[in-house]
């Protein structure tokens, strides 16, 4: 898709008094060349097998078919968000790009288009590609084409980076918008380590058993102070990203890996069994203040 004059108008970061407005549910074009929403940071059934692997790695659903792995992620997803906006006034919710959104598309159905309290939701990004946003790569025209376009979600509850800056603009900036939101109390803070705790993070995973942005041997694993921070040679394209920091990953309330494919079976075994191997996957790192749930298909459970 072509870069649009109209959507760095029409698709930017707002300042947080912003009102928030309801998205409608309405075509990508008309959408993204619409003046009239903006986006802001600155402001199963039985064929599902459970399993529970070693050392509290969380519960592990095994699904025959992509539909009713997509199912149960939905009642998963609707369930927590049902049951915390009853306790809080915001739902936080933090996505990723690949397939896993399109896993979300049952969302978009009843009962749960009209059963979930959208209002309450905030969304996030693990991490972004800092291109464009209605460039093929973002990951947020992912999320807008598969869900947010569907769902009467209000604009200013979506919070996306700022693709005008650099890598390390946008990474300091969007870090800067989580410590407002903190701050605000929109994002509950984790007690034990001070960083913000997100209610709900959805997590694919590469073969590599990279997540985020956080890929095998990189520096960025390292990182223990920053919320957000950035890379620039990404051994998987596009090379400039910002991502939350393990940190903040393992600070969240609940966690759901969503993986796909026999391809990613290796990393998955080594993520949920008891291995000697030195060399921690990055998806082995990930240990949450709270739950841990994983949404497997057949070949992704395939070494298990």
């Amino acid at each position: 898709m072509a870069s649009s004059p109209a959507l760095s108008a029409n698709v930017r970061l707002l300042a947080i008094s912003s009102f928030p407005r309801l998205l409608p549910r309405v075509p990508l074009n008309s959408r993204l060349n619409s003046g009239s929403e903006k986006f802001r940071c600155t402001r199963t059934k039985s064929s599902m097998a459970e399993t529970m692997p070693p050392k509290s790695r969380g519960k592990v659903n095994v699904f025959d078919s992509e539909d009713d792995l997509s199912s149960s992620l939905a009642k998963y997803t609707a369930d927590l968000s049902n049951t915390i906006s009853q306790e809080r006034d915001s739902f936080t919710v933090v996505l990723s790009g690949g397939s896993l959104v399109k896993s979300l598309r049952k969302l978009v159905e009843q009962p749960y288009i009209d059963s979930v309290d959208w209002s309450k939701w905030r969304v996030f990004w693990v991490d972004e590609r800092v291109v464009p946003k209605d460039h093929p790569e973002s990951n947020y025209l992912l999320a807008f084409t598969e869900l947010l376009s569907k769902i009467p979600i209000p604009a200013g509850n979506v919070y996306t980076i700022n693709d005008a800056l650099s890598a390390e603009g946008a990474a300091d900036d969007y870090e800067t918008c989580l410590k407002h939101l903190v701050k605000s109390k929109v994002i509950d803070r984790s007690e034990s380590s001070g960083f913000p705790k997100f209610d709900l993070m959805l997590l694919g995973m590469g073969p590599d058993g990279h997540i985020a942005s956080l890929f095998p041997g990189h520096p960025l694993l390292k990182e223990n102070e920053k919320w957000v921070s950035f890379i620039k040679d990404s051994p998987k394209p596009p090379p400039e990203r910002i991502s939350f920091t393990l940190p903040v990953i393992n600070s969240s309330a609940n966690i759901a890996f969503v993986v796909m494919g026999a391809g990613k079976a290796t990393a998955v075994q080594r993520a949920l069994t008891d291995s000697a191997n030195s060399d921690l996957l990055p998806v082995q790192l990930v240990a949450p203040e709270g739950e841990l749930a994983w949404f497997l298909d057949k070949g992704a459970a395939s070494k298990l």
